[in-house]
């Protein structure tokens, strides 16, 4: 085999050796590898430039996610270089407080009230335009700045829900960095206090990976911030490993189905069973089923049939700036008045 094969193998062989479950007690760990490949002649002839582009395919690697190997390519160097400015971008985006949110409404499935509005990230970049928050949360959570940042979405997300009629609820997203921080229970009880905002009306959304990592402590933080009269909701429900499991494991308000399954509702019977499924164990459960990334009727219909509680996405409303966002709230009263 050539050097490049060879060294394939050996990283594939290094990552299965180590991955192999250890047993410590009664309990089962096990330790996750990334690799980087570089070859000579192919990338390079100099040691310096060789362990240089085996540390680009490194980190390539590990934004792939655990247990994988990346081999160096032409261009890496100019991507890392484009990554390097955005993270540094984005630090000077946080201290001129350039982040703005936006709020997609979540909706009542049976009467299309507003039940909730979720708060998302977006970043009006004065070059770039609009960033994706695909693009740019990633390296937050690498970097440590979501927790600046995190900090300053729950606030923001507060103090404007604060300002909302009635019972609607504001839903914001914790990244599983946060829940590494301490300090997270008492940053949320902070940005309630100061918006005067009831925590009955905050939800708080988390994906599998929060309870992947570290489970115990982080199920410990999420009693705690359950305790004080919050909701905790599971997104992305389906897509990962374990989430029946987790419905096991604490006593989660609201599971969110991924739009992935939404998407084929009325195509794939498969997605169908899921949704009804899903809908059936959230109302034996206790708990609110909302379907996320509703674009047709069709879709709506299909949920609503399956006994699905809320939904979101375009084809009620895109995520709102702010001042659209209040447009729609004031529209909504009036409309409730003149009933």
């Amino acid at each position: 085999p050539t050097g490049l094969e060879s060294a394939r193998t050996l990283a594939q062989a290094v990552i299965d050796a180590i991955g192999q479950p250890i047993h410590l007690g009664s309990q089962v760990v096990t330790i996750g590898a990334t690799v980087g490949i570089a070859v000579a002649p192919e990338h390079g002839l100099e040691v310096d430039i060789l362990h240089r582009h085996a540390d680009l395919a490194l980190y390539r690697a590990k934004a792939a996610g655990r247990n994988s190997f990346k081999v160096y390519t032409a261009g890496m160097d100019e991507a890392l270089e484009n990554r390097n400015k955005l993270e540094f971008d984005m630090h000077l985006a946080h201290r001129k407080e350039e982040f703005r949110l936006h709020y997609q409404p979540v909706v009542g499935m049976a009467d299309g009230q507003v039940r909730a509005f979720e708060a998302l990230m977006r970043w009006p970049h004065p070059t770039r335009g609009m960033v994706s928050p695909a693009e740019f949360i990633p390296i937050a959570e690498e970097t440590g700045l979501i927790i600046p940042i995190g900090e300053w979405v729950l606030r923001e997300a507060c103090r404007e829900a604060a300002t909302w009629p009635g019972e609607i609820k504001v839903a914001v997203n914790l990244s599983p960095v946060q829940f590494r921080q301490q300090g997270l229970v008492p940053t949320v009880v902070s940005a309630l206090v100061n918006a005067r905002l009831d925590p009955r009306r905050l939800e708080l959304e988390i994906t599998e990976s929060v309870l992947l990592a570290d489970s115990d402590a982080n199920l410990a933080v999420l009693h705690q911030l359950r305790d004080l009269g919050l909701r905790i909701a599971m997104d992305d429900f389906g897509t990962g490993y374990s989430s029946l499991s987790y419905l096991r494991t604490f006593p989660f308000d609201k599971i969110k189905i991924d739009q992935s399954f939404v998407r084929e509702l009325g195509v794939n019977r498969h997605c169908a069973a899921i949704v009804r499924a899903v809908a059936g164990l959230g109302a034996d459960l206790g708990i609110t089923t909302v379907a996320e990334g509703v674009e047709t009727t069709e879709q709506r219909d299909h949920l609503r049939l399956e006994g699905c509680d809320e939904m979101q996405g375009y084809l009620f409303s895109r995520p709102l700036p702010v001042t659209a966002l209040r447009k729609l709230i004031a529209e909504t009263e009036q409309a409730a008045q003149a009933a």
